[in-house]
């Protein structure tokens, strides 16, 4: 109940306590909470067998925290057999891999993957090659319409 709560948190709630309620008055105060703790839990604790005995024995499993949305989403993915397979798909694909062949391909560092070289074999341009800068000598083509 109280585990995120620090070792500073709690003096500072120690000393604040004592200036609000007064060093005479401060043991009657924790009995008086403690004692509502209780009944709070009790309260409770018996609620949730109240609930558990009218839902009958086909529910004698049956747990309040199951009610919680996270926890009922991770029960019902954990017998989901698409989602085991999902998984496994998940861990055979190597993102960063893959990430790395495409950079060296664009980059025209190392092998190029497969399809780049059979199609610069059938006799497609290879747009990932660099071109070659034209000589000095030859100019592009001129159109005299276009002025």
């Amino acid at each position: 109940m109280f585990s995120d709560i620090g070792a500073l948190e709690l003096v500072a709630l120690v000393v604040l306590a004592v200036l609000v309620f007064g060093p005479d008055k401060l043991p009657k105060v924790i009995q008086d909470v403690s004692r509502f703790i209780r009944k709070v839990r009790d309260f409770s604790d018996s609620a949730k067998e109240d609930i558990r005995s009218e839902l009958g024995p086909e529910f004698k499993d049956f747990e309040f925290e199951d009610l919680n949305p996270k926890t009922f989403l991770r029960k019902q993915m954990e017998g989901n057999e698409d989602l085991k397979e999902l998984k496994e798909l998940r861990g055979s694909f190597d993102l960063k891999k893959e990430m790395n062949d495409v950079a060296d391909a664009v980059h025209n560092r190392g092998t190029a993957p497969a399809a780049v070289n059979g199609s610069a074999a059938a006799g497609t341009p290879d747009l990932l090659k660099k071109q070659d800068k034209p000589d000095t000598g030859e100019r592009p083509p001129y159109d005299s319409d276009a002025t």
